[in-house]
């Protein structure tokens, strides 16, 4: 509770009122989304704009008006609750299903991880930094996104990043704004160039595979309805995840606390797949990432030392920029290429831009735009998504654990 040290308050919240006030800060990120037309538009995520929103608040309030100490103890819970339900889609036969052209977009996916990380750590050589911030604006947090960034930071922490979480954070909205900007513009370009046949069609039916939400229903008066089995079956994979990580880092690999869990979950649902044993709802499991995402992702902003950052600024910012440099180039010529050099690769390009900086829903968002002028792109639906929400975070899980042993 507060108390005086000279003329500034210092509040230290409990577990209980830091998730309460999280829980505040979520909903007002949604509020603003709503009313804040780009925001929107780019898919930058709720629990981003709030959690941002209010550490900078704590930024100007700090050391004048109010300091504030959170219990981020259950940080790490809802982290590894979020990459289990991530590894209960990673199925094999989903992978089958969408045939050669997935495969071949998660393995140009993959290697465009190694492409981040050698250009971060190659310009952070250059300014005389840690080599670490490199990886940190690499797949880190530009494929990974703002939940792979904050999950890893600790690690970076360790390797002597000081302020990694708020690095990460800075740069996967860095990325989240400009995929969202960069990717249409450049799937244009594409179309124009290569298929001048195409012309605004104001349509984009048939253009969405699996586009209707997914629907889950609860039966409350049951104690087996499927969001509670969901819930046992993620736990098991949760315990059982966490005894696969202790082996790992007793044999001094540095790895995330939420490997174990994740493999565990990815193992569970293709032996579900074959045999039907456990009747996981991926709707259900949905829900669980969904709600242990926002906890985390707020806690983790929230507790944001932004003024950790400023030492570093122009190093990030010039590593950032070529990012965005890099992909532009890498989408419109080798994505574009090895895709099939044809209009829906064309759209998978815009899409690739957007997952690789930002999210999956930038990706989706690209493609719906370039669709809703030029035309359906079925395949473009199938295999961006597909690779964007479930493969590619284990094959960049792993590049990135290669690099935090490798530069040690």
């Amino acid at each position: 509770m507060p108390s005086l040290d000279a003329t500034v308050s210092i509040v230290n919240l409990d577990l209980i009122q830091t998730l309460a006030l999280a829980s505040v800060v979520y909903y007002a990120g949604v509020l603003i989304r709503r009313r804040v037309g780009f925001l929107d538009r780019l898919n930058i995520p709720s629990a981003v704009v709030g959690g941002l929103l209010f550490a900078a608040l704590v930024l100007v309030a700090r050391d004048r008006v109010l300091n504030i100490e959170f219990d981020t103890s259950a940080q790490p819970l809802f982290m590894v609750a979020f990459f289990t339900t991530i590894g209960m889609s990673a199925s094999l036969p989903l992978l089958k299903k969408g045939g050669s052209q997935v495969l071949i977009f998660l393995i140009i996916s993959t290697v465009f991880c190694f492409v981040q990380n050698f250009l971060g750590v190659g310009i952070s050589l250059a300014f005389g930094v840690n080599v670490f911030l490199g990886v940190i604006a690499g797949s880190v947090t530009l494929v990974g996104g703002p939940a792979t960034g904050m999950a890893f930071a600790p690690l970076f922490k360790e390797a002597g990043v000081v302020g990694a979480d708020t690095l990460a954070m800075t740069a996967a909205t860095f990325g989240i704004v400009c995929g969202g900007i960069v990717g249409g513009p450049i799937g244009t370009w594409l179309i124009k160039r290569h298929h001048p046949d195409r012309h605004a069609s104001g349509s984009a039916n048939g253009a969405l595979v699996n586009s209707q939400p997914a629907v889950l229903t609860v039966e409350v008066d049951r104690e087996d309805s499927s969001l509670m089995l969901s819930m046992i079956v993620a736990a098991i994979a949760m315990g059982l995840g966490s005894i696969v990580s202790f082996y790992f880092n007793s044999l001094g690999w540095t790895l995330p606390a939420y490997i174990g869990a994740m493999l565990v979950a990815s193992l569970l649902r293709n032996i579900d797949d074959y045999k039907g044993w456990l009747k996981i709802d991926q709707a259900a499991m949905e829900i669980i990432g969904t709600i242990s995402l926002n906890v985390f992702l707020t806690v983790a902003l929230m507790n944001l030392r932004l003024w950790e950052l400023v030492h570093l600024f122009l190093p990030l910012l010039v590593i950032l920029i070529a990012q965005v440099l890099v992909v532009g180039v890498f989408s419109a010529t080798i994505s574009y290429r090895v895709m099939g050099k044809d209009y829906e690769s064309a759209v998978i390009a815009s899409g690739f831009i957007g997952f690789v900086m930002g999210t999956t829903a930038n990706a989706v968002a690209n493609m719906k735009t370039l669709v809703t002028k030029y035309g359906a792109a079925p395949r473009a639906f199938l295999v961006v998504p597909m690779v964007g929400a479930f493969f590619i975070d284990f094959t960049n899980a792993l590049i990135i654990t290669f690099f935090l042993n490798w530069l040690r």
